[in-house]
């Protein structure tokens, strides 16, 4: 984010009032867990119920596609060697009313106000459009259908059809810096990073629910808990990392971290918190029960974006100052590997299969592609001015929780 900017202080079934996240949640752990039963079983249950069973049966069961590591949906204590967050991830499937889709890496380019679009198969740019003023992410929707462009400068969102590519429209919001859903997929959540708050919204008709101001300057990024139950947000300008119930609306702790907080990640146990720091240059690892730091993981100047490895044994950080990515071992909480791609990297995806990086080159207006096997540069490819929260479309989970794609 550059601070200029900032001085103003298709799966219907997941589909609110069609079936609840956690029935889903439960389900799919239910068929990860005991083995898929034959779909003329599945077919059997109940209503969308049933419709639901056939879809995850078709996203992780199939005879094509290796069922991922068993997850279980919390309910209380989290027994880690039961549970991952990122479980629908870690195959590499793609959701199956999306896998003949051909992937697309879409790139908001802040300065230029536009949108380049990459196939990543010849990492060639395909497409270019303008879009809103100052575009700093591309947010895939809850239910996978649409792609949302935040256009803080001009107070938009402009929405593109997942399926075809095409703009279809804009949403009319105030200074969108970033974009998230509930895991539960009945809110949008609009980071307003200039008027320091975060807007509720109901995500179909994008009527305001509940704005919670915040009371420290720069809130950028967040994620949730693995329950869905609050999340935590970073205060680039502060230093403060926020607690909010995601249910009541409400503010309910805080923690000073220093430095310049940014990108933030829930651990794929669902016990602790990544938070890059710019500032520090590294990555906090935070307690979000007792709000407390319990570990700090050195990385390189301006750690600033975060991704889960597609095994989920590693997190990957954009230092974007040292022109470099270092590789976190979630266990160890240590770095094992640091890889120079040059440039300014910035916000951060992974391709389906988790062999390729692509990163945004935040001051120079590049694309770099990095092997997630060598840490070798595959290719940089050229983009608009400010390039900044890229995302990777189609690509694995049932849902997805916003930012420049997060799934589970």
């Amino acid at each position: 984010m550059f601070p200029e900017y900032n001085s103003t202080g298709s799966m219907t079934l997941f589909r609110r009032g069609v079936l609840g996240a956690t029935t889903l949640f439960a389900l799919c752990s239910l068929l990860l867990a005991v083995g898929a039963p034959s779909r003329s079983v599945l077919a059997e249950l109940p209503g969308p119920l049933g419709r639901a069973a056939l879809s995850i049966d078709d996203h992780v069961g199939g005879p094509q596609t290796p069922a991922p590591a068993r997850s279980t949906r919390i309910t209380g204590e989290i027994n880690p060697s039961q549970f991952n967050v990122y479980a629908s991830t870690i195959g590499g499937a793609i959701p199956a009313h999306l896998a003949g889709l051909a992937p697309r890496v879409y790139v908001p380019n802040s300065n230029a106000g536009t949108v380049d679009v990459i196939d990543p198969i010849t990492m060639k740019v395909i497409d270019h459009f303008a879009v809103g003023a100052i575009p700093h992410h591309i947010a895939p929707s809850y239910d996978l259908t649409k792609l949302y462009v935040d256009n803080e400068g001009s107070s938009s969102l402009t929405v593109i059809d997942a399926m075809t590519g095409r703009v279809t429209g804009t949403v009319s919001v105030p200074f969108p810096y970033n974009l998230y859903f509930t895991p539960d997929g009945t809110k949008a959540i609009v980071v307003v990073e200039r008027l320091s708050r975060i807007d509720f919204r109901d995500p179909v008709t994008w009527q305001l629910i509940k704005s919670v101001p915040i009371p420290w300057r720069g809130i950028d990024h967040l994620d949730f808990s693995a329950d869905g139950s609050y999340l935590l947000g970073s205060t680039e300008w502060s230093g403060i990392i926020v607690k909010i119930d995601v249910n009541k609306m409400e503010i309910t702790g805080s923690l000073n971290v220093g430095g310049l907080p940014i990108d933030v990640r829930l651990t794929p146990d669902g016990t602790k918190f990544y938070i890059t720091n710019q500032g520090r240059h590294g990555v906090s690892v935070v307690d979000p029960v007792n709000m407390k730091e319990i570990a700090f993981i050195s990385t390189q100047r301006g750690a600033h974006g975060l991704q889960v490895s597609r095994d989920t044994t590693k997190m990957y950080v954009t230092n974007r100052d040292a022109g470099s990515i270092s590789v976190i071992d979630i266990a160890a909480e240590k770095v094992v590997a640091t890889w120079p791609v040059g440039g300014s990297p910035d916000m951060i995806q992974l391709s389906p299969d988790g062999s390729q990086l692509w990163t945004s080159g935040r001051y120079v207006g590049t694309v770099e592609v990095i092997d997630t096997t060598t840490g070798k540069v595959l290719d940089v490819i050229r983009a608009g001015a400010g390039a900044h929260g890229l995302t990777y479309f189609p690509n694995t989970g049932l849902i997805s929780l916003g930012h420049n794609g997060v799934y589970r």
